[in-house]
């Protein structure tokens, strides 16, 4: 699975927006967009949400029995 900071930034690319224009289009604050295409950890969800809803995407949290095998 991708790494979130690889999946955004070069979903980005694919659509030929800057980082700015990106997160103008997405209603987010540019640091927003840096923080998550640079791999940060202590992101907003909502926020992170906004991002990836562009795309077809969501975040949801992960219950524990979920990752158990």
């Amino acid at each position: 699975m991708k790494h979130l900071a690889e999946f955004v930034k070069e979903r980005r690319k694919e659509v030929n927006l800057t980082q700015e224009e990106f997160a103008e289009r997405t209603g987010v604050a540019l640091t927003v967009i840096r923080k998550i295409e640079q791999g940060k950890t202590n992101l907003n969800m909502e926020k992170v949400n906004l991002v990836l809803r562009m795309f077809g995407h969501e975040l949801a949290p992960v219950s524990q029995k979920e990752f158990e095998l």
